[in-house]
């Protein structure tokens, strides 16, 4: 029902959409033509205003000639010079198609207006000639008087043509309102013929498909009653079976009761021993580990320093030959390396430091060390003067430290580590922080192999939670690794 319910919505939707848009692009164009055609109409109407008026300043400026030739005072109190510059650069303007006003009006000249501005042009410049030769102060007044004639000549044919361009200007601009009175009727019957298309193709089918919708949707109301009658029948039988089952069930709860509780207490016991054998393990390998690094300090480290000490009183021997004496040289440096290797590795199974002086100092030794070796720069931060925790914590604090910066240096490719060490009276916290590339912390299926760096994190948890402790890693694709660890030293400290 949910499915048929969307299906109608959306093709109804999809639909309405439809038209609408459709309806709405026809009178926003429309409109948008109108308004153009208006804002065209306005521009229209001054040029036609302009024009008029262009008649009227030349008999205007014929006056002002007439009387000034004739020496005789006027009430008109507007510069000549003004009057005829405004006059002859409205008459470019309109010739040229561009009126410079309080804004700038475009003028749309056909080919007609054209023919008609060429025409009015030689009598336009006969006439702004003489003009400028009637005030003109050096013109004499045998010229002035000639150039009134020439005027008065020409003054009727420019009004005669003036008038023509200004009912052609009028011409055209009542043509522009037809044609937009016939392109208002077309965007209406475009409109009309869109409504009816609509109906036709859109809305019908729509109704159509809505009237079959509902004929689905009774007949499915009919066949689910039938099924609800049939269902009613199915209870009413179930009823009574589920009475004589009730007992049967109840017991069927206690048992599945009883063996969750079996299996429950099976899988404490597993994880017991599990723990057990952990910390078993885990002590085996610290004793082993103590055992091999005393027999590399005591045994292979002694017959080293033997070594050490018979090459170097040989060196008191004088050597006859150059190469022999270099090679010697090389044989007790590469003594000297051995040494020094074998005391690092005694000191990586067993630190000595830590039985000595404690955590927090084995740890800044840990860290002056790996800095040397790997050139990465590793700081710690931590007490100086802690109390001391049980062997076992510390070793096992220590480990983790330990592998934390192992899967650090040689799998996040850090550029810097820093190790920090924090104890009270009740609580201790261990964290490993680096700015390595990080990595997507994933479960590992059971018939694959782990990887390395997974092996060690399952380490660090094992010794963590033999330390009663909690650890917690978090890690993020070049946002570097965070290890925490943190354990309760109510039960821990000596």
């Amino acid at each position: 029902m949910s499915q048929l319910d969307q299906q109608v919505a959306q093709r109804l939707t999809r639909f309405y959409m439809i038209a609408l848009t459709v309806i709405a692009m026809l009178s926003l164009s429309g409109l948008l033509f109108i308004k153009h055609t208006i804002s065209t109409h306005y521009d229209d109407s001054r040029v036609v205003n302009v024009a008029g008026l262009q008649r009227m300043l030349s008999q205007r400026l014929t006056k002002l000639a007439m009387l000034r030739i004739e020496g005789l005072a006027t009430a008109d109190t507007v510069s000549f010079d003004s009057l005829l510059h405004s006059w002859s650069q409205s008459h470019i303007q309109l010739r040229n198609g561009m009126l410079h006003m309080e804004k700038d009006y475009s003028v749309r000249k056909s080919d007609q207006l054209n023919r008609m501005f060429a025409r009015v042009a030689p009598v336009f410049q006969s006439i702004y000639n003489s003009f400028i030769r009637i005030n003109d102060p050096t013109s004499t007044p045998d010229e002035k008087k000639a150039a009134l004639r020439i005027i008065l000549r020409d003054e009727f044919p420019f009004i005669q043509q003036m008038n023509a361009i200004v009912f052609q200007f009028d011409t055209e601009s009542f043509d522009q309102v037809k044609r937009l009175e016939r392109i208002e009727w077309l965007l209406t019957m475009a409109t009309l013929l869109t409504l009816l298309i609509e109906g036709l193709f859109i809305f019908r089918p729509v109704v159509n498909h809505t009237r079959n919708v509902v004929r689905r949707l009774a007949k499915s109301e009919k066949a689910l009653q039938l099924a609800n009658s049939h269902l009613e029948i199915a209870n009413r039988e179930l009823e009574a079976t589920n009475q004589n089952l009730a007992a049967s069930n109840q017991k069927l709860v206690d048992t599945q009761r009883e063996l969750l509780r079996t299996t429950e207490e099976k899988y404490q016991l597993q994880l017991a021993e599990d723990t057990v054998r952990s910390a078993a393990l885990l002590e085996g390998q610290e004793e082993e580990r103590r055992r091999f690094a005393r027999e590399l300090h005591d045994g292979i480290g002694q017959m080293l320093t033997g070594l050490k000490l018979h090459a170097e009183k040989l060196k008191a021997t004088s050597f006859t030959d150059e190469k022999q004496r270099v090679r010697f040289a090389e044989l007790c440096d590469l003594i000297a390396d051995t040494i020094q290797t074998t005391r690092q590795v005694s000191y990586n199974l067993m630190p000595s430091t830590l039985s000595d002086f404690g955590l927090g100092p084995t740890l800044q030794l840990l860290a002056e060390q790996m800095t040397r070796s790997s050139g990465i720069p590793i700081a710690f931060s931590g007490p100086a003067n802690a109390k001391r925790l049980s062997p076992a914590m510390e070793i096992g604090l220590y480990r983790i430290a330990q592998e934390a910066l192992h899967n650090a240096l040689k799998y996040a490719e850090a550029k810097a580590i820093k190790i920090t060490l924090q104890q009270n009276t009740s609580k201790l916290l261990l964290a490993i922080d680096d700015d390595g590339k990080g990595f997507i912390l994933k479960a590992v299926p059971i018939n694959e192999k782990p990887l390395p760096v997974i092996n060690g994190l399952e380490n660090m948890r094992t010794r963590t939670r033999l330390l009663s402790g909690e650890f917690s890693i978090t890690s993020k694709p070049k946002k570097g690794t965070k290890v925490r660890v943190t354990v309760n030293l109510s039960d821990n400290l000596n």
